[in-house]
Order: C-alpha cells, then structure tokens, then sequence
C-alpha cells in the first residue's frame, strides 16, 4: 500500500518553465486543482524575474524548449538559489541518462508526459526532504539554524568559541542552529558579525 505521506504534499507554490503553452495550462489547472499556486513562465528571463520577487517552493523546469537550454537555466539557478528544489522535465529518451545527468542539480525528473500520480509522488517526495509547505517563519529558523552551523564548522569553532567572539550565550547559540529559536535582530548581526558574513545571504537562502 502507497504510504499517503509519499503522495501528498501540502499547499506548495510552484513555478513551471516550459515554452509549450498548452502545457503550461495543463499542468497550471493540475496544480491550481490540488490546491498549490501554479505561476507558469514561458523564458528563462520571465523565471529568474519571479525568483527575484520571492522564490518559490519548486521550479518545474522542462530541459527541451527551442532556444533556451534548460541547462543552462539550471545552471543559473544553481548559482544564484543552491537551495531551491528543482525538478526536471523531460521527454529526453533515455531516463537512466536523464538521472545520472541532473540528479547531481536537481531533485528528481519527471518523464513526459507524465501522470498526475507521479506529479503528486514528487512534490510529495520534495516538500519532505525540503520541509516544504511550512510556515515562513518555521522555514526560516530551520535554514538559519543550518547556515549558521555550516558557517561556524568552517572556521573550525566550537559553539563556545563563537559565544565568546558574538557575544550571545551558548544556549541561545544551541537553541538557534538547531532551529528551535529565532535570533533577535541584534543577536543575528552579532553572530553574522563574528562568522564573517551578512544577515542578507542567510535571508536570500533561506528565500526572503
């Protein structure tokens, strides 16, 4: 029996790039019918234009459009939103290919055409291993917790070697990068400060 949690996701807001515009409008009413915002684009400009304005939960990327290299959009994405959670589709021919190519970029890959079942199976699959359907400010103690621990391992600190450097306590610091607490506003610059970085990339990370 399909586990419900493998084939369910809560309200997600996707974005879908693909040149085909019927396609578009299929797969925008399949989303907008199972309750998540479907925002369709029809270029690449059109894509890193929304991602700009707020990004979303899931980019639905079709790789095979004209003149635009769905590589390539992958690429910049990549860059600029490491963690934003993309899925590829396609109706390249060979699928193990397909995984082996861009499952080191993206979450997973849809074959077209592809059935509303395996739709719902991935974004399923992708709101559980992103944390996906969250609330903002739940979404945004978790990827802060994980930034500034990634941060402090870099330089080789122990939570009580930033403590003294930030001058927030160790417990608050334990409660944060476990993503149990948010940080005042004072708190996190202090913190920023001492790990040599900015509030606004922690922020752009974790998508606001």
């Amino acid at each position: 029996m399909t586990d419900p949690a493998e084939t369910n996701a809560g309200a997600l807001r996707v974005a879908v790039l693909d040149d085909d515009s019927d396609f578009r409008e299929y797969v925008g009413g399949v989303l907008t019918a199972r309750g998540h915002s479907a925002e369709t684009c029809s270029s690449q400009d059109e894509l890193i234009a929304l991602c700009e304005a707020g990004l979303p939960d899931v980019v639905l990327l079709d790789m095979n459009m004209g003149r635009t290299s769905g590589s390539d959009v992958l690429a910049e994405l990549r860059e600029r939103w490491p963690r934003l959670c993309v899925v590829v589709v396609t109706g390249y021919p060979s699928m193990d290919t397909m995984r082996e190519t861009f499952k080191r970029d993206a979450f997973d890959y849809l074959a077209k055409p592809f059935s509303e079942a395996d739709l719902d199976r991935v974004l399923a699959q992708a709101a559980s291993a992103f944390g996906l359907g969250q609330r903002p400010q739940d979404r945004l103690r978790a990827e802060l917790g994980r930034r500034i621990r990634l941060a402090r391992t870099d330089l080789g600190w122990t939570l009580k070697e930033l403590s003294e450097t930030s001058g927030v306590s160790v417990s608050q610091l334990s409660s944060v990068e476990r993503g149990t607490h948010l940080p005042s506003l004072e708190s996190l610059l202090s913190i920023a400060v001492a790990l040599r970085t900015t509030p606004s990339e922690w922020l752009r990370a974790a998508g606001f």
